[in-house]
Formats: C-alpha cells, structure tokens, sequence
C-alpha cells in the first residue's frame, strides 16, 4: 500500500496570496497533478493541516476544488491555522470526521495499514499540545488493535528539530506522555508530521517520525539558536509512505517539471 501525505497548503482566498507573495493554490495544483501522473497511485492521501492559511470558509471551499481531481480517498486533520468548526462544515460529507466532540481524530481501518490521525492543535496558539482526553483516546485506539500495522499522522512534530523559532511552536503539552504510548505499542511503524514546512527524519521513543516538506513555501534552516522566522521557496514536497508488508519506506518528491527521465548508457 502507498500512502501520500501532503501538508501546509496554507490555501488562500481567490485573488490573495500568503504573506503577500506565496501562490499557494499554484503549489497545490501542480503537487495533484504530479499525484495523479504516479504509478501506482497511492491507495489514500493524507492532509496533515494548516490546511486553509486563515481557517475561512471560501479557503476550504477552494480546497475542496482543487483536491476534485484526485481518485484516491482523502483525509484530513487540523493545523494551527486551520478553524475547526469550519473544517469539519465544510468536510462535512467525509464520513471519518467524528461529528461531535472537541478534536477531529479518528481511526481509519479500510485498509492494509490502519491510519490514526491525532489533533494536536491549541485553538489561536502556533504551538500544540496533547490533553490528557487525547493521550486517553490514542492509548485506547491502538490498545484496540495491537496487532494491526499502524501509521500516526499529526500536525504538530512531537520534538525539537533546532530550528528554534519552529521549536518554540511544536508540541509543547503532553510530548514525554506520547512518547511513552509510543515506546508501548510495537504496530507503530511510522509517525509522520507537519507544521515545519521541511523534510526532517528522526526517530522517537524508538519508532521513525518524518516531517513533510510544504505544497508552497518552506522555512529556512538556520540552526543558530537565535535564527530569525525566515521562509524561501526551496522546492516544495509531498510524501509517499510505502508500505511492503514488513516496513514503511518513505520518499520525498519534490513538486516541479524536472529534466529527463533518460537512461544509462552502458
């Protein structure tokens, strides 16, 4: 099974554009077009928040339209810039979402893999957290199906990268408690992220974690301690998490019209 995950659209209004500059609906079109030219598709995509850049309503109404291309099963989770409550409105007709409540987790168990999606955000806040009801519920969920191979998608990364800036905003409540689930539960094959806009791999409490470089723009690397909030237009990225049967193998693909392919010459 191959699982796409694309995260920080960050998906404006028609005729605006993030931070005055960022064509973040052009990002998004040419990262679903170059998902729709693999092969093989991937069995589901995953969008790991900050979905809209304001977390308004016509965001997610353009969203919807861009996304209507893509055959595959979509699911979504909420960053810091998204709105919940408008979120689960406007997706109101993707059956996962929990229709009540606090958070927008849930557990998808249609296919070889079981998709869990944990809602790490803190409404009007940068940074994340994990409650004491949601470390209650991803305890329950994989105590439930402890054999069953399983991926964890949040938004907020559970721990420091050395970008300093983007550390003071990850998951801040609850990190050390999640670690201990983590370190418990042996299904867990791979725990991918968002929120820092890079390409980042690690391991946590035993298990791999990834971080999923931006649709749109990407945050500077810059591990002096002091480094200031900067943003470039690096190449932007999505993921494919494949799943062989024993191990989850990510790849990055940069999002672009790239030269080639041509074969080796002997």
């Amino acid at each position: 099974m191959v699982v796409a995950q694309i995260t920080d659209l960050h998906l404006t209004a028609e005729g605006s554009l993030a931070e005055g500059r960022i064509d973040t609906a052009a990002g998004l079109s040419h990262c679903v077009a170059q998902i729709n030219r693999l092969d093989p598709r991937p069995g589901a995509l995953m969008l790991t928040g900050d979905l809209a850049n304001l977390g308004r309503a016509e965001e997610y109404q353009r969203l919807q339209r861009l996304l209507a291309p893509l055959a595959m099963p979509i699911f979504v989770i909420p960053g810091n810039h998204d709105d919940r409550s408008i979120l689960r409105t406007a997706f109101d007709n993707h059956g996962y979402l929990p229709r009540q409540g606090s958070f927008l987790h849930y557990a998808v168990n249609d296919f070889p893999l079981r998709l869990i999606a944990l809602d790490t955000v803190v409404p009007n806040q940068g940074y994340g957290a994990l409650c004491a009801e949601r470390l209650d519920w991803i305890e329950s969920r994989l105590s439930e199906a402890r054999a069953q191979p399983t991926l964890i998608f949040m938004h907020h990364p559970p721990f420091a990268t050395g970008i300093a800036h983007m550390d003071a905003l990850r998951l801040i409540e609850g990190a050390d408690a999640f670690g201990a689930i983590v370190a418990r539960h042996a299904q867990i094959k791979l725990i991918a992220c968002g929120h820092v806009h890079r390409t980042i791999v690690t391991e946590f409490h035993g298990k791999p974690i990834v971080v999923c470089p931006s649709t749109a723009h990407q945050i500077v690397l810059n591990l002096q301690p002091d480094g200031p909030a900067e943003f470039d237009f690096e190449p932007p990225g999505f993921m494919l998490h494949v799943w062989d049967g024993a191990r989850v193998v990510t790849h990055t693909i940069p999002v672009g019209e790239f030269d080639g392919p041509y074969a080796f010459e002997d």
